[in-house]
């Protein structure tokens, strides 16, 4: 049989009774022959209430110098989930055994709260594995070269199972969530969404990317280059229908393009609101700017977004960019006190108060008005365009973020996405 990578998000190990029915799903497919590694994320709100904790004691908590004791604190959720988990597996009857992410070891660079993974080793794992046990391990972690506990940021535990997964070879990876698929988009915002059966790599990468909850985009990019088969699916079908009901449901990661894919032009509607807009008010419009202004940014850690540079008018441009809203304070006190001044810009702006809405689809390689679709979609509702990005595969604007949820109806509806495709 299969060597088989589950994942479990923290509202499948929400309570003891969901931590119990996740074993009965883990021992079935264990008793069917299948070799089991499990990665449980930390009990849902258990992150966010011992970080609470360190807000708490210090107003310094978020600056770089206490990172490596949030680390320490945060991977204890996921530590509490992988022994409970085993316990509860073994009164199953199937033989289990934990590991947080320094036992087996998952070593990661010493980016605390934003490590990445720089190799595992799967000799502890295999072993346990060749002697029939489950082998349960802590997403979300891992330990740098100095001994020190890292966590690899919000939604790490994707990237651990599908980083697990990789190392193992394993056959598939089943990321259990509380949704049972990828949707065209948010059905809280268009109730007519439609889950997609398949959906391929590229696509998911984008979604991902562009703000879709349902996979962190570091575990697609690490599906994407080792090649890892993924399903999105749901921890609350019952936990005894047939594993082969199981394997068909949800949502298939493709890494194939074949015309019996639903490949209509644009797959589905991505939306952030997480976003922030920055920007620099009359820079000198000269080689080396950008690099100038963006450099110092990601020195310090911080992801970009979006970019758009303004015609220059009198040898001067404005520079705008999007970052994280967890960044924007930092972003804007970066700019003003340093980038700003060095780059003699007139001016630094901000706005926290915009979003990201996005359409998805590699049918729009090969068909023309994708974009002009969109943005009339948008005029017709009122809806300004602030800035726009696109690629091969999805074009997005940011609009100000009282519009995000007309715009995303909008969208769904130009699109007829609510239709299956024929």
């Amino acid at each position: 049989m299969a060597l088989i990578v589950h994942k479990y998000g923290g509202t499948s190990m929400g309570s003891a009774e969901r931590i119990r029915n996740v074993a009965k799903r883990v021992a079935k497919w264990a008793r069917a022959g299948h070799q089991m590694v499990v990665v449980p994320s930390a009990m849902s709100g258990e992150t966010n209430r011992l970080l609470g904790l360190a807000k708490e004691l210090s107003p310094a908590v978020g600056s770089p110098e206490l990172n490596r004791e949030l680390d320490m604190i945060a991977a204890t959720g996921e530590q509490v989930s992988v022994g409970l988990l085993a316990i509860a597996l073994q009164a199953e009857g199937v033989e289990a055994v934990s590991y947080t992410g320094w036992q087996v070891p998952v070593a990661t660079d010493s980016s605390f709260t934003k490590a990445r993974i720089e190799s595992i080793d799967d000799t502890r794992v295999r072993a346990d594995l060749a002697a029939g046990k489950v082998v349960v391990i802590a997403g979300f972690q891992g330990v740098d070269e100095d001994k020190n506990i890292t966590t690899l940021g919000r939604g790490g535990s994707d990237t651990s199972a599908v980083a697990i997964a990789a190392a193992l070879k394993a056959a598939e990876c089943l990321i259990y969530t509380d949704v049972d698929g990828v949707y065209t988009t948010d059905p809280r915002i268009v109730p007519e969404a439609r889950r997609l059966h398949t959906i391929s790599f590229e696509e998911m990468l984008e979604m991902a990317s562009l703000g879709s909850k349902i996979l962190q985009i570091r575990s697609v990019e690490f599906a994407g280059k080792y090649r890892v088969p993924l399903r999105v699916l749901s921890s609350f079908t019952p936990w005894d229908i047939s594993i082969e009901e199981e394997a068909k449901s949800g949502t298939l990661i493709s890494f194939e393009e074949d015309e019996k894919m639903e490949q209509a032009v644009v797959s589905g509607i991505a939306f952030n609101r997480d976003e922030a807009k920055v920007t620099l008010l009359g820079v000198p419009d000269k080689p080396g700017i950008a690099f100038q202004i963006l450099g110092p940014v990601a020195d310090a850690n911080i992801d970009i977004d979006v970019i758009i540079q303004n015609v220059s008018h009198d040898g001067k441009t404005d520079f705008s960019f999007t970052v994280h809203r967890n960044d924007y304070a930092r972003t804007m006190e970066l700019l003003e006190k340093t980038v700003g001044p060095a780059t003699q810009a007139a001016k630094v702006v901000g706005d926290a108060r915009i979003c990201k809405v996005s359409i998805v689809g590699i049918g729009m390689r090969s068909h023309v008005g994708v974009a002009s679709k969109m943005f009339r979609a948008l005029s017709e509702e009122g809806i300004n365009i602030q800035m726009i990005s696109t690629s091969e595969i999805k074009t997005s604007v940011v609009i100000d973020e009282k519009y995000m949820e007309l715009a995303v109806r909008a969208l769904h509806r130009a699109f007829e996405l609510e239709q299956i495709p024929t």
